[in-house]
């Protein structure tokens, strides 16, 4: 999944819970969040601490709180762990590396119960039931 492939799906997905998300799809938008909020709090700096570009920073923030939320819970999902564990988050630094080490682990493959592998988004059907072109 190529980064604008990744970041489409997130925000198409917007506050999407159910379903499962690819290792790439959650890390493009880690990166994707990462340069953009450290680009916001260099510009605050070089501004001197500018209203308008901390107010653009904690927008930012905001705007991507529940997608981020969202590409993490199907990222449990992917790895057959309920959303639920997201909230490892709140144990600190602990539950940080464990959600670190989840979000590294590569998904089950086939589909699990959270629903299809996105890998192969036929599900391990035959052959006969994909499109000519990717038998």
């Amino acid at each position: 999944m190529s980064f604008t492939e990744a970041i489409k799906h997130v925000f198409n997905h917007y506050a999407t819970f159910s379903g499962r998300a690819r290792r790439s799809e959650y890390w493009w938008f880690v990166l994707l969040n990462s340069l953009v909020s450290t680009a916001l709090a260099r510009l605050s700096q070089i501004g001197g601490g500018s209203a308008l570009f901390e107010a653009l920073a904690s927008l930012w923030a905001l705007a991507l709180f529940i997608p981020g939320l969202a590409v993490t819970w199907r990222r449990l999902h992917d790895i057959g762990k309920s959303g639920r564990n997201w909230l490892w988050v709140f144990l600190p630094v602990v539950g940080w590396i464990i959600l670190l080490v989840y979000a590294a682990r590569p998904g089950q493959e086939g589909p699990n119960q959270y629903g299809p592998d996105p890998k192969d988004p036929y599900g391990g059907c035959s052959y006969d039931r994909r499109p000519p072109w990717q038998n």
